[in-house]
């Protein structure tokens, strides 16, 4: 380990196997926080689990759908046999749907609303209790740039993530006195397993790269510190907030 801002902290991440969720665990423990990393693919987690312990972390897994109220539930419920406590809460899974609102099919809006929005809900719902405990606690919920700018395509999707925009900032003025802050994060164009088939089709031609000032995707590894930085103490005044990572798309 080669820092501890986040020393004798323990941290939740969901989708982290995922680019920016494993890039996240990673450097969290790389900074010296206790992990449970959690995942609905069970191969890539076990994968991630065995690097992180062979690095000496100290790490829990468990497969969790995150629309599930009761398997949010039981995860609680490990975070609360295995460690006692929780400080900070990552809400990272999600899912991409592209279309617009009239060829979004029904099951697919829904699917899409369950994961990205509901699935962050309950997840501050079932981790408030010890995170509040904690006394000194943190909140980051992933939108997306998204969240912030319509695209005239993945209605779904887009709904989703301003939606999570929202609540996040909800929940940050109900616990700002509890000692939890919320806040929010919103990627640009990532590299990551969610959209690399696209970018590999279309390379530097995906119109989202184009309107993008730096002209390039970003890597995972250019997400993560945001993640640190909200998750640790030198955020401690900070709530309520977007953390725009987007290589200047929302600029313009």
């Amino acid at each position: 380990m080669t820092g501890r801002r986040l020393a004798g902290k323990v941290a939740l991440i969901t989708g982290a196997t995922g680019g920016i969720g494993a890039a996240t665990a990673g450097l969290f423990a790389d900074e010296g926080a206790r992990l449970v990393i959690t995942d609905v693919a069970e191969g890539p987690l076990r994968d991630l689990t065995g690097k992180l312990k062979a690095r000496g972390v100290e790490v829990a897994a468990a497969r969790l759908d995150v629309s599930s109220a009761s398997e949010w539930d039981a995860v609680i419920g490990l975070v609360r046999e295995r460690f006692g406590t929780l400080n900070v809460l990552v809400n990272l899974a999600g899912i991409v749907d592209w279309p617009g609102v009239e060829d979004t099919r029904e099951d697919v809006w829904d699917r899409v609303i369950a994961v990205n929005q509901k699935g962050t809900w309950l997840g501050m719902k079932a981790a408030m209790p010890l995170l509040r405990a904690s006394g000194n606690a943190s909140v980051i919920n992933t939108s997306s740039v998204l969240g912030l700018v319509g695209s005239g395509s993945a209605a779904a999707y887009q709904a989703s993530k301003g939606a999570v925009r929202l609540l996040s900032k909800t929940a940050a003025v109900e616990y700002a006195r509890q000692g939890v802050r919320v806040n929010s994060v919103h990627p640009g164009v990532i590299a990551t397993p969610m959209i690399q088939e696209l970018l590999d089709e279309q390379g530097d031609r995906q119109p989202d790269v184009q309107r993008t000032p730096m002209r390039r995707a970003g890597r995972a590894e250019e997400v993560a510190p945001v993640y640190l930085f909200l998750a640790g103490d030198e955020s401690s005044f900070v709530t309520g907030s977007e953390f725009v990572v987007d290589g200047g798309l929302t600029a313009y």
